[in-house]
């Protein structure tokens, strides 16, 4: 079996989880079950990053110990990917001894080659981002406010030698097409390394930041963030153990546009390369969820909580909504009013209504048990036809990570097949007594029932939940592999459907 090897961004542990963190997980997760799906042995990791200025001043502040401080955050996101239902394989939080191992060996082998150099620095240094900055950055004199406080510092440090392996880098992203999904984004890093990159300061003096991994080979400085945060992707998978080695290299990094350049994009390839290690295969990058075109900003008060709407919702409807709207790679806006009309219209009137109808009629004329479709007809030919369509479009744009006009394609066939039962009317060839209008009745249930098995196989990696429940009213399981199982067929003939069901209660 190949193996299939994804990852999240790890969050940061400075706040709480916020929608962009729930898209991230729910969009890794549609792919690492549609994987699993495609016969794939999938491993699926998320996870914290511990370490930082602004951890330890957050802890500080609050009066108790940076462990302690990310222990908290840690449940909060744990709580999330609960409630999501994420099938993530692990979670990996940079405190750990099996990340701070790999770290360290990583520097060490870099610093024992001369790719690693102690030197002075002189700039400045925002303490928001954790970075250093260059003057060039100011905005009509002014640093921006995403850098916060910006200070002057002039210290001894150590440098990576990034610049070495610029060019190789060139090359290998003209070289490797689906290195960075969209190829606009791979545009982006080319312009940037237009410009020769400066060597990479890795390190802060542990007496100006006590919480980080120690340099194997100067205890007095601690890693720098993105040395740190990044390797995390390695270090889960245990270089060395054949039981998980097979996973390397990884086959994608999800993330956001805002962390593609230069910390994975440029930084994370060269420190793998230098450390003759093979880069992953590729990024996928997400845009942002914007409020009125702004990015979300919880010091403006622009902010939505991923708990509320999952409270209130349910996770499916969440996951359905926030992976039917945003086309990845792009910016998409969130409005409460959008996630209702989505939630009303395709969720409770399309595919809940659907199913209502089926197992209400089905009870009603045919004692609850699916019978058999023996009439092709005009009706029947047409549904076939647009599931056909379905069924050769789907897993293609699942594959190119399509999600949002797979979505479109899918519920475009339930509605379908609601038009199909109008058409069918059952409830009026119930009343007739000819035995062709009873065959006609008996094959627009079966039809209807065939049509959400297929359905609920498509759906499964968006809305788990809500699919294997749709599973047990149709009397059938889910299935392991879309192969073989998303043709039309009879295989619904005999069930025993459950009884009514809303998966969808209306509300506001």
């Amino acid at each position: 079996m190949k193996s299939f090897y994804i990852t999240t961004a790890i969050d940061y542990a400075n706040a709480g989880p916020h929608l962009g963190h729930a898209y991230e997980k729910v969009l890794t997760d549609v792919i690492a079950r549609f994987k699993r799906l495609q016969g794939f042995d999938v491993r699926f990791l998320t996870g914290l990053d511990e370490h930082g200025m602004k951890v330890q001043q957050s802890a500080e502040k609050k009066g108790i110990e940076p462990q302690e401080f990310v222990n908290d955050i840690a449940l909060e996101f744990l709580a999330l990917l609960k409630q999501l239902n994420i099938s993530n394989d692990d979670y990996i939080r940079t405190t750990g001894e099996r990340h701070k191992v790999v770290v360290q060996n990583l520097l060490q082998k870099l610093h024992d080659q001369g790719d690693i150099y102690k030197d002075y620095y002189h700039g400045y240094y925002s303490v928001r981002a954790e970075q250093f900055v260059l003057e060039k950055e100011k905005v009509d004199g002014e640093w921006p406010s995403i850098y916060g406080e910006v200070v002057e510092i002039t210290e001894p440090n150590y440098f990576f030698r990034l610049g070495k392996y610029q060019d190789w880098l060139i090359e290998h992203i003209k070289t490797h097409e689906d290195f960075i999904f969209p190829k606009s984004r791979a545009n982006q890093v080319l312009e940037f390394l237009k410009e020769p990159v400066n060597d990479l300061c890795i390190s802060r003096p542990r007496e100006r930041l006590s919480w980080g991994i120690s340099l194997p080979f100067d205890e007095d400085y601690v890693t720098y963030v993105w040395f740190d945060a990044v390797t995390n992707y390695l270090s889960a998978v245990a270089p060395g153990t054949p039981e998980n080695e097979k996973y390397w290299p990884a086959d994608y990094h999800v993330i956001g546009k805002d962390i593609l350049v230069p910390a994975h994009s440029v930084y994370w390839p060269i420190m793998l390369k230098a450390g003759g290690i093979e880069p992953p295969l590729g990024f996928i990058v997400h845009g942002f969820w914007t409020m009125s075109g702004k990015k979300m900003s919880k010091s403006e008060g622009e902010i939505v909580d991923p708990f509320d709407l999952i409270e209130e919702f349910g996770p499916d409807a969440f996951r359905y909504f926030v992976t039917r709207e945003m086309n990845v790679g792009l910016d998409s806006d969130f409005t409460l009013e959008r996630f209702m009309i989505r939630y009303n219209s395709d969720l409770a009137n399309d595919l809940g209504n659907l199913l209502s109808r089926l197992l209400n009629m089905t009870h009603r004329y045919c004692g609850g048990i699916v019978p058999t479709a023996s009439v092709r007809e005009e009706p029947e030919a047409v549904l076939l036809e647009n599931w056909g369509k379905v069924q050769e479009e789907v897993v293609g744009l699942f594959d190119g990570f399509r999600f949002h006009t797979a979505l479109e394609r899918i519920f475009h066939f339930i509605s379908s097949v609601n038009r199909y039962a109008e058409t069918r009317a059952p409830w009026k060839l119930a009343k007739s007594d000819a035995a062709e209008d009873r065959q006609r009745l008996e094959t627009a249930l079966a039809c209807m029932a065939e049509s959400l098995r297929l359905v609920a196989i498509v759906l499964t990696p968006v809305m788990p939940d809500v699919c294997e429940r749709i599973n047990g009213l149709l009397g059938t399981q889910g299935v392991d592999s879309w192969e073989g199982n998303l043709d039309w067929s009879e295989r619904m003939e005999g069930n025993a459907l459950g009884k009514a069901a809303i998966l969808f209660p209306k509300t506001r």
